[in-house]
C-alpha cells in the first residue's frame, strides 16, 4: 500500500518544480499542450501500473459472446477460447481464468509455466498451471485450422503468459517506474528541442526567402511565379508541421515502450512505422521507371512548347500572312497550341503516374468529370466564343466599336469576355457569348483612313433657301477647324434625304485612334455653329403651315456662295 501511495503521489512531485522554476517560453509552450499531453500520457501509464496492484491483472475482449473468447494478461494477448468445455462458454472460460491469473500472489508471478497433457470426456488437451495449480486449459476444438499441434500451441502460451505475468512483476517495482520516468523525461527535453529547431529552422527559410516572396507578390495574381512561391510557403509550412508530427510520433511510442503495460502500444507504433516507412520506400522504388517516363513525357512537352513558342515569334517578327498569326490573333493561336501540348502530355502521362489505375484516382477521375460536365457548359460557351471573335478579327484591342447600346474602346479581348473604356471614362465588361449574340459596330474597320483613323459622322438639316454648294463647303471648313480630325481622307458632305421643308446633310470625317469621340464631335459642332455664323447661314430646320407666296428658291448667282468655290 505505501508503494501504490509512492507510485500515485509521484507525478505531483515531479510537476511541482517544473511549473515553478521553467522559463517563461517553455511555460507558453506547455501551456498549448504539447508536453502537457505527454506528462498525462506518462501519469496515466504510472496510474494504471499501480492501481493494478488491487485490480484484477488481465482483460477479457470477446469477438464473439458465444464463439470465442481472447485472454489478455497486463494488455498482452495470451489464448483465444473457441469452445464450449465444462460446461462453459469460451466467453465464462476467459473469466474465469482471468480471475485465477489475477489472484496470483506476487511471489508467484516468476515462477515458470508449465503445461501438462490432460483428458476430459475424451478430449485430449492441456492444462497451464503454476505451482500445480491449473489456471485454465486448452483443448484441440479451441484450435483453427492450419494452427500448429496442440503441444506446440500449449508451450506458445505458456510462453505468452510468462511474459506477461513478468511485466506486471516488473512494473510492479518502484525502481523500474523511476527509470521509465527519468528515459521519458530526457525523450521529453529532446522533443522539444527538436521542436524548437524545426520552429527556428523555419523562421530562418521565410527571412532567406523573403525577397523572393516579395518580388513574386508584385505580379499579377494568377502569374505562374507568384502561384509558384505561394505554394512554396504553404508546402515549407507544411513540412515543418509534418516533421513536428513525426518527431511526436516517435516520441510517443518511445515513451510508451518505457513501461511494461504499455509496451504492446509502443511497439505496435514502431512496427506501423517501420511498415509505413517499408511500404513507401518499396513504392517508391517500384515507381522509378514510371517517374522516369513521366519526367521525360514532360520534358520533350517543354522542348516542344519552346519550340513552338521561337516558331510564333519568327513568324511574327517576319509578318507572315495567316489569320491566326496575326498580330491580334497570334497570341490566342499560342495560348491555345500551349494548352494542347500540355494537354496531350498529360493524357499521355497519366498511365506512367504511380496509382492512377487505383480506385482513388478513378473516382477522382469521376468526380472531376462530373464538375466538368456540369459546370463547365457556360465556360465552354464563352471560350469558344471568345475564340470566335479572336480568330474572326471583329475587334481588336484599341478599336472603337459600338456593342449593342454600349460604346466605346476596346481595352481588353479576353478568354470569357471583353472590356470597353465608355465616353464616361467607365469600364464596361461584357460576356464573349453576349457579344457573339450582339451586331458589333466597329469605328475603327475603316478602309480610308490608312494610318488608322476612327470614322465619325454628323448631320444637319437646311432649308432649301441655302445653296447647297455653300454647306458643303462650309461643314467641310469646320473639319479642318477640329484638332482631332485627320486632314486625310479629306471630310466628305453627303445630302442624305431631301425632305419636304429642308435637305438633311450628312458630315463623314476621320478621327485618330484614341481621341476621346464625345469631346472631339462637341468641338466639331462647336466650330460648325462658328462658321455658319461667320457666312451670315442661318442653322435652322423651316416648316411650313401655309403654301408660301414665292417659291423657296436660290438665285443662280448665289449658286456658290462664298466660302464655295
Amino acid at each position: 500500500m505505501n508503494l501504490h501511495r509512492r507510485i500515485a503521489a509521484a507525478p505531483s512531485e515531479a510537476h511541482a518544480p517544473l511549473a515553478h522554476g521553467v522559463a517563461p517560453w517553455l511555460a507558453a509552450l506547455l501551456r498549448r499542450g504539447v508536453l502537457w499531453a505527454a506528462l498525462i500520457l506518462v501519469t496515466w501509464a504510472a496510474a494504471g501500473a499501480a492501481s493494478a496492484a488491487d485490480a484484477p491483472a488481465a482483460a477479457i475482449a470477446s469477438a464473439a459472446a458465444s464463439a470465442e473468447a481472447s485472454l489478455r494478461v497486463w494488455n498482452r494477448p495470451v489464448f483465444v477460447f473457441r469452445t464450449p468445455m465444462f460446461g462453459l462458454t469460451p466467453q465464462q472460460r476467459a473469466t474465469r481464468a482471468s480471475e485465477r491469473i489475477a489472484a496470483l500472489p506476487a511471489a508467484a508471478l516468476t515462477t515458470p509455466v508449465e503445461a501438462a497433457p490432460i483428458t476430459h470426456d475424451g478430449n485430449q488437451g492441456y492444462a497451464i498451471m503454476i505451482r500445480g495449480e491449473t489456471l485454465f486449459a486448452i483443448f484441440d476444438d479451441d484450435l483453427e485450422p492450419g494452427d500448429p499441434g496442440l503441444g506446440q500451441v500449449a508451450a506458445q502460451t505458456g510462453a505468452r503468459l510468462q511474459a506477461a505475468l513478468a511485466a506486471r512483476a516488473d512494473q510492479g517495482g518502484g525502481r523500474r517506474l523511476a527509470e521509465g520516468f527519468g528515459w521519458v523525461a530526457l525523450a521529453s527535453l529532446l522533443l522539444l528541442l527538436v521542436l524548437l529547431a524545426l520552429q527556428r529552422l523555419a523562421l530562418v527559410v521565410e527571412a532567406r526567402t523573403a525577397p523572393i516572396r516579395a518580388r513574386a507578390f508584385q505580379r499579377p495574381h494568377f502569374d505562374w511565379r507568384r502561384i509558384a512561391v505561394s505554394l512554396l510557403g504553404i508546402a515549407i509550412r507544411w513540412c515543418k508541421f509534418a516533421l513536428m508530427a513525426f518527431a511526436f510520433y516517435v516520441w510517443l511510442a518511445y515513451a510508451l515502450t518505457r513501461f511494461p503495460y504499455t509496451q504492446p502500444w509502443g511497439q505496435t507504433l514502431d512496427s506501423s512505422l517501420v511498415a509505413v516507412a517499408s511500404t513507401l520506400a518499396v513504392g517508391a522504388i517500384h515507381a522509378l521507371p514510371d517517374l522516369a517516363m513521366v519526367a521525360a513525357i514532360f520534358f520533350f512537352a517543354h522542348l516542344s512548347v519552346r519550340g513552338l513558342h521561337a516558331m510564333f515569334d519568327a513568324a511574327h517578327a517576319s509578318g507572315v500572312k495567316l489569320a491566326a498569326l496575326q498580330s491580334d490573333t497570334i497570341g490566342a493561336t499560342r495560348r491555345l497550341t500551349m494548352v494542347l501540348v500540355w494537354l496531350f502530355a498529360a493524357v499521355v502521362a497519366y498511365p506512367f503516374i504511380p496509382g492512377s489505375d487505383s480506385d482513388a484516382f478513378k473516382g477522382l477521375s469521376v468526380f472531376f468529370g462530373v464538375l466538368v460536365t456540369l459546370g463547365s457548359s457556360g465556360l465552354v460557351s464563352q471560350i469558344m466564343s471568345g475564340f470566335v471573335l479572336i480568330y474572326s478579327r471583329a475587334l481588336r484591342p484599341g478599336d472603337f466599336v459600338q456593342v449593342g447600346d454600349v460604346e466605346g474602346y476596346v481595352l481588353e479581348l479576353g478568354t470569357l469576355s471583353i472590356k470597353l473604356r465608355n465616353r464616361l471614362d467607365q469600364e464596361v465588361t461584357l460576356p464573349n457569348s453576349l457579344v457573339i449574340a450582339t451586331r458589333i459596330q466597329n469605328h475603327s474597320g475603316t478602309t480610308k483612313a490608312a494610318g488608322g483613323g476612327i470614322s465619325l459622322s454628323t448631320s444637319i438639316t437646311i432649308g432649301y433657301d441655302t445653296p447647297w454648294r455653300q454647306v458643303h463647303a462650309m461643314l467641310v471648313m469646320a473639319a479642318r477647324r477640329t484638332p482631332d480630325l485627320l486632314a486625310d481622307p479629306l471630310p466628305t458632305v453627303r445630302q442624305l434625304r431631301l425632305q419636304d421643308f429642308y435637305v438633311e446633310y450628312e458630315l463623314n470625317v476621320f478621327m485618330r485612334s484614341g481621341a476621346p469621340k464625345f469631346d472631339v464631335l462637341s468641338a466639331l459642332h462647336g466650330h460648325i455653329q462658328d462658321v455658319f455664323n461667320e457666312y451670315g447661314v442661318q442653322i435652322m430646320s423651316p416648316n411650313f403651315v401655309l403654301q408660301p407666296a414665292t417659291p423657296v428658291l436660290v438665285a443662280k448667282e448665289d449658286f456658290r456662295a462664298a466660302p464655295a468655290e
